[in-house]
């Protein structure tokens, strides 16, 4: 098994040196991008490194000893110039909330491995099964916001970009001679086009994983304490999970301990944890408590609306379509049809090209590739 010593990168950490690769970039056909963060050591989560590589070029920008990164909006904007990418969403979401970066011309060598049909797509599994390369990962959850960085760790960045272009332009290929290619392309331009999340004044246990399954005083509880963490992670400059857990907050909403005595009994959190916060939550279990019985918040619940039974039966022979087309094609059947499109298309029931064109959430590709398919069997239902 090979690894990827051995090669030479620069480190860009003034304007003066992201200037010059800003220059060289314009000329540049294609083009390898990755990111590091530090979202498991703060609150915030920021972009720490941009590793890019080309056919002359390796460099790791240091975007916490550069300020303005203005320089490189063009070259991310520039249609003519295209970015691999492994796995972009997150990368996609970032760049633009931190530089306010967006990205044209993308193509993500993980979608393009999913349309292949390979079932490891993470970077580490492909590289190893086309060239026999194995990353370090031993640098993988370290705290990239430190400075200086030791050598090893820039290494590390600079190497898990510079197979990317290799292995798109394998994939490429491979997608060219299955007819998958102009799919992965809308996919990649869809995928350019995310966002991260708008900041609101949501209730927190909107995005709580379990917060459904607890009844209104409980919940009241879970938010209260949700808030309170919240506040602790934010003044600490610590992510949320090194303050408590998932798991502490839905059991402490559960047991609702309204002294230190029974937050010890409840065995949720540690002796440190009480010592330092206990007072804090328990506070913030009373104050929930002394809601009244009207204001307690209610958890929403979407109804599922009534299936008409032909609705119901275009569902089925939807999907078995979709599974079998999948087998043939192989690939994961949500890539041919998501259930959200199935459940769209039977309600909508298309019989003709016109009408498929008028779905919504259905792409170019897949009217393309299923469209007449779609409406054969949506005819043959009674």
């Amino acid at each position: 098994m090979k690894n990827c010593d051995g090669f030479n990168y620069q480190i860009i950490d003034t304007a003066s040196k992201l200037e010059d690769v800003a220059l060289l970039l314009k000329n540049e056909k294609t083009i390898a991008v990755d990111l590091e963060a530090d979202s498991m050591f703060h609150f915030n989560e920021k972009v720490c490194l941009i590793q890019i590589a080309a056919k002359k070029i390796n460099v790791v920008i240091d975007t916490l000893q550069i300020k303005d990164l203005s320089l490189l909006k063009p070259f991310f904007a520039n249609r003519d110039i295209k970015k691999i990418f492994h796995g972009a969403d997150y990368d996609v979401r970032s760049l633009f909330r931190d530089f306010n970066i967006k990205i044209n011309n993308l193509f993500d060598t993980q979608l393009a491995c999913m349309f292949l049909g390979i079932n490891e797509t993470s970077l580490d599994a492909v590289l190893q099964q086309r060239f026999d390369i194995k990353l370090d990962k031993r640098f993988q959850k370290k705290d990239w916001s430190k400075r200086p960085l030791p050598d090893e760790m820039i290494g590390y960045a600079a190497c898990d970009v510079i197979y990317l272009l290799p292995l798109a332009a394998i994939l490429e290929k491979k997608l060219a001679e299955k007819g998958r290619l102009p799919w992965v392309y809308e996919e990649c331009a869809i995928l350019s086009k995310v966002r991260p999340p708008a900041l609101n004044s949501d209730p927190l246990y909107l995005k709580f994983k379990g917060a459904g399954r607890l009844n209104r005083k409980q919940l009241a509880v879970l938010e209260h304490l949700l808030q309170s963490r919240q506040k602790i992670a934010k003044k600490k400059d610590k992510p949320l999970f090194k303050i408590f857990s998932n798991n502490s907050m839905i059991k402490l909403a559960e047991a609702k301990p309204v002294n230190l005595q029974e937050l010890k009994k409840s065995n949720t959190l540690s002796n440190r944890q009480i010592d330092t916060y206990g007072n804090v939550l328990v506070e913030a279990i009373n104050k929930a408590l002394n809601i009244p019985e009207n204001k307690l918040p209610v958890y929403p619940r979407n109804k599922i609306p009534v299936k008409k039974p032909e609705v119901a039966e275009r569902i089925e022979i939807l999907k078995s379509w979709r599974d079998k087309k999948a087998k043939v094609l192989e690939i994961t059947p949500s890539l041919v049809l998501t259930k959200t499109t199935i459940n769209t298309i039977a309600v909508c029931n298309p019989l003709d090209k016109n009408d498929i064109e008028k779905i919504k959430g259905l792409k170019n590709w897949q009217k393309e590739e299923f469209g007449e398919d779609i409406t054969g069997v949506l005819r043959k239902v009674k």
